[in-house]
């Protein structure tokens, strides 16, 4: 028996959108199925690469943190060789941060290598690159070879007290090392300085001898006893337990300023107790000119006015 064709126009029955619906969501899990199995599958495939790949970055990691083992332990065994050959404390800085930088970049490119990177071609790169990377790198560059002319001509060592007189920083020399060197300053702050700064420009080591000149500058007013203020301020260096008195010490008149007599004092002291003794002598001479009435003036000017004779 035939069945009899929907008329243009009928309303569909409710067991034709059944089967229609049917149909839909066959294809659908039809579609679905095969999603799943294509990801399946190529999970499947995927999982050995994965693990393999996840391997070898595990290897990598053990590679690494045993090469930092091994990079400090050679580290190490080159500072006590240092100790004890006495070589100079800056030296043994700028060898031990050369040392750590190559070995961490032979470690790094070694396990480059282990993860199939090809070698040749990175070297290849990098001397094709050579004239970029120079460009890039000259500051660097310039710092480390500063470093060296550090080392070599030893303008400085570690312990000094220098001055760079460019950019007027000045401290006590803590390290030198590959690139840089560490100052630190009375107050307690480090300072940071390019080797190639140092090289290139003048600078003053206030601590290459054992000795340090003390120059101070005392006023005194027009009005006070010159010798009388000269006697008092060697008595005070006389009696200063860190003047050297057998190293000359004298007091002068330094400059005629506009409003008093600028006296020099000069004296030798031990490097170690320059700042000290420096403070506690200023001091001492101020509290030493008020009590004998010797005025130490500040900066003043002098107005004489003269009356007009009456017409």
């Amino acid at each position: 028996m035939a069945i009899p064709t929907p008329c243009e126009g009928a309303v569909p029955t409710v067991s034709n959108v059944a089967a229609t619906t049917a149909v839909e969501m066959a294809e659908v899990t039809q579609d679905t199925v095969e999603e799943v199995n294509r990801l399946a599958q190529f999970i499947q495939s995927s999982i050995p690469k994965l693990a393999a790949f996840g391997l070898r970055v595990l290897i990598a990691l053990l590679v690494f943190f045993a090469g930092r083992i091994v990079i400090k332990w050679i580290q190490r065994i080159v500072r006590h060789s240092f100790e004890r050959s006495g070589v100079d404390k800056g030296v043994e800085q700028f060898v031990d941060s050369f040392l750590k930088v190559g070995l961490y970049s032979l470690l790094i490119f070694s396990i480059a290598a282990k993860f199939g990177i090809d070698t040749a071609s990175v070297a290849a790169l990098v001397a094709s690159g050579g004239v970029a990377i120079g460009l890039a790198l000259q500051g660097s560059l310039s710092n480390f070879a500063g470093g060296v002319l550090i080392l070599l001509l030893k303008p400085f060592e570690v312990g000094d007290y220098i001055l760079e007189d460019t950019n007027k920083n000045e401290g006590t020399v803590k390290e030198i090392q590959i690139f840089y060197t560490k100052l630190s300053t009375v107050d307690n702050k480090t300072i940071v300085i390019p080797n190639g700064m140092l090289t290139n420009n003048s600078l003053t080591n206030a601590t290459a001898k054992e000795e340090r000149q003390l120059d101070l500058k005392i006023s005194i007013s027009y009005q006070a006893d010159l010798k009388k203020a000269k006697e008092l301020i060697l008595d005070v260096l006389r009696k200063d337990e860190s003047v050297k008195q057998d190293a000359g010490m004298n007091v002068f008149v330094d400059d005629l300023a506009d409003s008093a007599v600028v006296l020099g004092v000069r004296a030798w002291v031990k490097n170690d107790d320059f700042w000290p003794a420096k403070w506690r002598m200023l001091e001492t001479i101020k509290l030493t000119l008020d009590e004998q009435g010797i005025e130490i003036p500040y900066p003043q000017l002098t107005v004489h006015m003269r009356q007009g004779h009456e017409r």
